[in-house]
């Protein structure tokens, strides 16, 4: 194939903006599959079809004619929330254009905004294009200026499509063959970017490459750059709907190669590959390492499913080597895992999948992040659980995770948004009007204030308008406390939380009132109770289960009666020394729920 007539291009766009959809469409015109034999095609995961969202990013290859030439066009599917930003990135720089799509009923939102960014970064032609025109809440000429005034375009750049429709796919095509340039070489010798591997139990990790220099072939020794490690590849190919094997691939070429490599973490994402015969000296740039902000204690409903967890762990790490995770133990729910996510949506998806694939039912502890703290030796320490919290007599200050923020909302629910910020913590650092009815606010907030049920109160107050981006900015020193839960006395180490001082009274007296509803009523009086250090915050009672014991009692002397509740109330207070409290799992799960505002 002529180099001229390759093309890499990527899709990128917010969160259900009908990117999928329009691959579909892609991979019918180009005849790469029949027509509407499934939906969804390049999202090969049960879940992504359920949820209607990318999660891992989907590379495929395409044949088009256009004017009597044959093109090869490389697609790369791209996740649109923001905790899978980093497959973006990394899909954006196998690429050299991307298609930028807007739903014509929602226009720019906030991951439209920042996956824009990334593209630019990388210099990359963007193809700005409006979906869901066949809607009839469809603004297209609105929409089409707004997208032409934030790309420096003419209105009539802007195309418009119905992705499910099929409406104005040929023309996206011949406007990526037209606008995207051909992948270019820069030197003679070998290099290929890895963005992104999968394990394979039967024939090791498969890693996607995409080559910028020279050519690789089946039996070539291959260089990693960062480990300096030599393999030799058994089998190369591209990506169609399946892998392809092919004796060679050229630069400006997206495909595979499989090499007899044992673990991911040796084929490291964002590594160079050149050849060991005549490697490149200079390698390709890297990527940013995914680095977890979510922690979450995962452990299994039957303590028999240590081990079992333990492998799908290691397995599920294979294919995501964002998800980090070490042994921990509880004295509630015995032995477990501590787990780093990128965000709560990725511990959703953890969750749901470790479930359907490994059939492991799993139980997981409130989520927090990572606490910087100065203790007064001048030691400064991270923690990511409320149990590793020093003594606070040792503490000299505490940093937490902020994040910049940015919210596209109407206009109109400005006042909405302002009071929601205010609320948690967000210091206000610009607001900008996009067009005469839409406005974006930069805000800094704390991670742990937007961690739980912020962008379902965001929705709410915006009646389901307003949309949301953020990244890690920098830890700041906070006035921030652990809030221990005690029940009958006892510590829940599992259902700790650190918080700001402001919300700990709130955070505790809800959590407290909602577990006081779910733990079952025992033979004594159970106290639940939210405590800083020494100091109870926060309590609610369970009261006992009471027998009648005076229903024996047909008359006679009221003397008789009080003996018998003194005796009860002996064996209550005796029962209580002793009684240990049984904790339900929907517990833990209430603590969740608990309102946090």
């Amino acid at each position: 194939m002529i180099r001229e007539n390759i093309r890499n291009f990527c899709i990128i766009a917010h969160i259900d903006h009908g990117k999928s959809t329009l691959a579909d469409r892609f991979l019918e015109l180009t005849h790469t599959v029949e027509k509407h034999t499934v939906d969804q095609i390049l999202d090969d995961m049960d879940l992504e079809r359920e949820r209607g969202i990318t999660i891992k990013a989907h590379p495929v290859r395409m044949n088009y004619e256009l004017n009597g030439k044959k093109y090869i066009l490389n697609l790369i599917d791209t996740p649109g929330h923001v905790d899978f930003s980093y497959e973006v990135s990394r899909s954006i720089a196998s690429c050299e254009g991307a298609i930028l799509l807007v739903d014509a009923t929602q226009g720019i939102e906030a991951q439209t905004l920042s996956n824009l960014y990334i593209a630019l970064d990388y210099d990359l032609e963007i193809i700005p294009v409006i979906n869901k025109i066949d809607l009839p809440a469809a603004n297209v000429e609105r929409r089409r200026h707004e997208l032409a005034n934030l790309l420096g375009v003419f209105d009539e750049e802007v195309l418009a499509t119905s992705a499910k429709e099929g409406i104005g796919i040929e023309e996206i095509l011949a406007e990526v063959i037209e606008k995207v340039p051909p992948p270019s070489s820069e030197i003679k010798e070998t290099r290929a970017l890895i963005f992104d591997s999968q394990y394979n139990q039967y024939r090791g990790v498969v890693v996607h490459i995409r080559l910028f220099d020279g050519s690789l072939e089946r039996g070539d020794e291959i260089l990693l750059h960062s480990t300096n490690k030599k393999y030799q590849i058994e089998d190369i190919g591209y990506f169609s709907l399946k892998m392809e094997p092919c004796k060679k691939l050229e630069f400006g070429e997206v495909g595979y190669i499989i090499a007899g490599i044992k673990g991911v973490r040796e084929a490291k994402v964002g590594d160079t590959i050149t050849l060991a015969a005549n490697p490149a000296k200079i390698a390709l740039p890297d990527f940013k390492n995914p680095k977890p902000m979510v922690f979450s204690g995962i452990y299994p409903l039957d303590g028999v499913d240590y081990n079992n967890l333990r492998d799908a762990l290691a397995k599920f790490q294979l294919n995501d080597t964002s998800l980090v995770y070490q042994p921990e133990n509880s004295a509630i729910l015995g032995f477990g895992f501590r787990c780093g996510f990128l965000g709560m949506l990725h511990l959703e998806i953890f969750k749901e999948r470790i479930n359907r694939e490994y059939d492991i039912p799993i139980i997981s502890t409130t989520p927090s992040v990572e606490f910087k703290i100065k203790l007064d030796n001048d030691k400064e320490v991270l923690i990511d659980n409320p149990s590793q919290m020093p003594d606070e007599a040792t503490i000299h200050y505490i940093e937490e995770p902020i994040m910049t923020c940015e919210i596209l909302v109407p206009s109109e629910y400005i006042g909405n948004i302002m009071q929601l910020a205010q609320e948690r913590r967000g210091i206000q650092k610009d607001l900008e009007y996009i067009d005469e009815d839409r406005v974006s606010i930069k805000y800094e907030f704390p991670l742990i204030e937007i961690l739980f049920d912020f962008y379902d109160k965001l929705k709410s107050v915006s009646r389901g308008y307003a949309s949301f981006d953020y990244e890690y900015k920098e830890h700041r020193r906070a006035d921030v406390v652990k809030v221990d839960i005690l029940v009958n006395g006892d510590r829940v180490d599992s259902m700790s939380f650190i918080t700001h001082r402001d919300k700990a009274y709130s955070w505790g007296k809800s959590i407290t009132e909602e577990l006081s509803n779910i733990i079952h009523r025992h033979l004594f009086k159970i106290a639940i109770q939210a405590a800083i250090g020494g100091k109870i915050i926060a309590r609610s009672t369970i009261n006992a289960l009471r027998k009648n014991v005076t229903a024996k009692c047909y008359g006679g002397d009221i003397t008789r009666k009080r003996k018998l509740l003194e005796k009860q109330k002996k064996g209550k207070k005796r029962m209580k020394e002793i009684g240990q409290v049984s904790i339900p799992q929907e517990a833990f799960l209430a603590v969740l729920k608990a309102d946090r505002s």
